[in-house]
């Protein structure tokens, strides 16, 4: 398996991190898609999109046009949000080929992610009314089920015999950077501003991708 393409990501996503702190725009513009862009290539280097990839590949489109959406200099943020959540219903598929088995532990998963979206939705969404936003509430529910279920979906992979350890612990990993991003997007917009917020946002939110793009090339692929 060659993983130049990989490397190549994490140099683009270590560059966007770089411009992200120190407010370069331009370069922001350029890396930020160009990581997802060398990913998706990555992923079509490695397994053509074959199978269950063919989702994986899905999460990453609908994720490079929620991050266009999202940097346009007239943010499109119910598009950008709407691209993500496409993304998450396609990892979501990919995470779970088949109907799950469940047991003790896949509920107490579920418990703990479910309460923890919920809990972060409360909050977030607390201030709406006051703030003339009201009416993002419903979208922001969605979302959040949607992340939810992704996290759920990751998380679930370690207890099924479908998956390989590895696999299973990277889009684990990937699916609660990804939670932990769009969490630290959603507070600095109607909570209260994050210090250092788009690196924050960016480390996490590159790390989620790739850490599920990896799982997905580990289990599926010989």
């Amino acid at each position: 398996m060659n993983f130049n393409l990989l490397y190549l990501t994490i140099g683009i996503a270590m560059l966007n991190w770089l411009a992200s702190a120190k407010k370069w725009k331009n370069l922001v513009y350029i890396t930020k898609p160009g990581t997802i862009l060398v990913l998706l290539a990555w992923l079509w280097q490695t397994g053509h999109f074959q199978g269950p990839m063919i989702w994986f590949a899905l999460g990453l489109i609908f994720s490079l046009a929620g991050d266009i959406f999202l940097m346009l200099p007239q943010e499109k943020f119910m598009a950008g949000l709407v691209s993500f959540l496409l993304g998450h219903i396609a990892y979501i598929i990919g995470l779970t080929p088949r109907i799950l088995e469940f047991n003790v532990a896949s509920y107490l998963v579920m418990f703990m992610v479910g309460m923890t979206a919920f809990r972060l939705y409360r909050r977030i969404t607390a201030n709406l009314g006051s703030s003339g936003k009201q009416k993002t509430r419903g979208p922001i529910m969605i979302y959040f089920t949607a992340i939810g279920l992704m996290v759920t979906a990751a998380l679930l992979t370690m207890t099924t015999s479908d998956w390989n350890t590895w696999a299973s612990l990277s889009v684990s990993g990937g699916a609660l950077f990804f939670l932990v991003s769009d969490s630290w997007l959603a507070w600095d917009r109607f909570v209260a501003p994050l210090k250092n917020r788009d690196l924050r946002i960016m480390v996490t939110y590159h790390l989620g991708q790739i850490g599920l793009v990896i799982g997905a090339v580990i289990n599926f692929l010989p």
